[in-house]
């Protein structure tokens, strides 16, 4: 059973149309046509929809303009280290419920667990998001270092150790571009030992993706909570173990969960995306 009513926080849709999306993909939908804003608010128009172009998919719904909408996690345990994963995601939308009688849910459609992770907000605001590969914003980027041989390495070139996910890496946060790469090719060439082994290093510039990610490092449901064109945007990451057990393979192989309306406690409409526990047997195809 998966323990409910977990506040995540808040989000805010000034121009009606709030949207959940894979990560991944949030700043492609331009490049396959329309706008994600365009795409979404036709979606809202006929009461909310799922909207899927190529790997790009959400949903999206109309959600009330002029308060904070709360949001809200029911979580299980993940069947690669038993720790609280999210099982449900619910959005408060700030609208009545105007469904069919008997509140039964209604049905959107659905969507994969992104292996990058999810973001929610409002849609014109995503029009803007600067995803995984785009230059950085402020001219800053992360380093960061791990492997066997990162303390050895820390001896000789300096960082930090930077909490992560419940573990730790080396590195430096909100470098200068220019020195962060300097530091990433110095720690690229460094050898632990005369086999030549060395660490893993990561480079990372400031875009909106690489901010909801490091907002969501110390979090223990991953939930990276930041601000895009001036709304409040919750991003929502997955622990890659439990991806990979759970998740992988995403749409091709049928890992899809349900997406739907229905009525909240008050008589306010809620987004629901209900994602099952891992069921042993029950693994996909290869």
């Amino acid at each position: 059973m998966a323990e409910t009513d977990i506040d995540l926080g808040i989000v805010t849709a000034p121009s009606g149309v709030l949207a959940l999306g894979m990560a991944s993909w949030i700043d492609h939908w331009p490049r396959l046509g329309r706008p994600l804003s365009e795409r979404a608010s036709a979606a809202a128009s006929i009461g909310g929809g799922h909207v899927h172009d190529g790997f790009c998919e959400m949903a999206a719904v109309p959600a009330a303009r002029d308060r904070p909408l709360m949001v809200r996690a029911g979580t299980a345990a993940s069947p690669f280290d038993g720790g609280p994963t999210i099982a449900i995601l619910e959005i408060d939308l700030g609208l009545p419920w105007a469904g069919p009688a008997g509140d039964q849910p209604i049905m959107l459609g659905d969507l994969p667990v992104d292996r990058c992770g999810m973001v929610l907000g409002d849609a014109l605001a995503l029009d803007s998001w600067t995803g995984d590969g785009h230059p950085s914003t402020d001219g800053l980027a992360d380093v960061a270092y791990w492997g066997g041989y990162a303390e050895a390495a820390q001896r000789q070139l300096g960082g930090e150790l930077i909490p992560r996910h419940g573990s730790h890496v080396r590195g430096w946060l909100d470098l200068p571009l220019d020195d962060a790469k300097k530091l990433g090719d110095a720690l690229n060439d460094w050898k632990g030992d005369e086999q030549g082994r060395g660490v893993m290093v990561a480079v990372d510039e400031h875009t909106d993706f690489q901010r909801f990610n490091r907002a969501s490092w110390t979090h223990p449901l991953q939930i990276g909570a930041i601000e895009v064109a001036g709304c409040p945007v919750l991003g929502i990451n997955w622990d890659s173990g439990d991806h990979s057990m759970r998740h992988r393979g995403e749409r091709r192989f049928g890992q899809v969960h349900p997406v739907t309306l229905q009525p909240g406690l008050t008589g306010q409409t809620t987004m629901r995306w209900t994602i099952p526990p891992y069921a042993p047997g029950h693994d996909r195809a290869e």
